[in-house]
């Protein structure tokens, strides 16, 4: 199996999980959730070291945090916090994978608009936030740190690995507005599609990024 079959398996297993979501049986949202992100992991793993050593396992690291994520968010009951905490972790592992090769601080252009764009969302979601506003304030932080970092990369290094980077992370922070609008203020029907549609395309993008120049 190759880093790009890897990918094109776990891009299957999101339509299986969305069909299982909106349609049922509820097992298989189960089974293909996780599965869809232990195959972008496998991808990572398979993928050639273009950019080191350390890169392929910090990226590793952040797939593997999230396919924990992943597991949390969808067992009963309210394991939210617990979810967000391994996605922070996610984040880190991926902050740490870019600044590997450029110092956090390049593009500082580029800044401005990611805090503004997280300063909107923190107001809109605000109310529904309650106890949590602590650990998700954080979580943003972070969030908005390692897509600037990509972006950093990408104005250092400006290949196909960093544009796939940066573009993977701008993804993964839509994921997270969406899934943060549906949850804190107003629930739609179509969420979970946008939601993993835009988080698998992200996670793929960084994983496939492990191999490419």
């Amino acid at each position: 199996m190759t880093a790009r079959v890897a990918v094109l398996l776990a891009v299957l297993s999101m339509f299986l999980h969305l069909r299982a979501h909106y349609r049922g049986p509820r097992w298989q949202v189960y089974l293909f959730k996780p599965l869809t992100t232990g195959l972008l992991l496998v991808a990572a793993l398979l993928a050639i070291r273009a950019h080191g050593q350390w890169y392929a396992i910090a990226v590793a690291t952040g797939l593997a945090c999230s396919l924990v994520g992943d597991v949390l968010l969808m067992l009963p009951g309210d394991r939210f916090t617990a979810g967000l905490g391994a996605f922070l972790l996610a984040h880190l592992a991926y902050l740490a994978a870019f600044t590997a090769l450029a110092p956090v601080g390049n593009g500082p252009i580029l800044l401005p608009p990611l805090v503004v764009a997280a300063g909107v969302l923190l107001r809109t979601i605000w109310a529904g936030l309650g106890r949590r506003r602590v650990p998700v304030l954080a979580y943003t932080f972070v969030v908005v740190l390692m897509v600037w970092t990509a972006w950093g990369w990408r104005v250092r290094a400006p290949a196909a690995g960093a544009s796939l980077a940066a573009t993977g992370a701008t993804r993964f922070m839509i994921s997270d507005t969406i899934l943060a609008l549906n949850r804190f203020r107003q629930p739609f029907r179509s969420a979970q599609a946008l939601i993993m549609s835009t988080y698998v395309a992200a996670q793929a993008m960084i994983s496939l990024s492990v191999g490419i120049a």
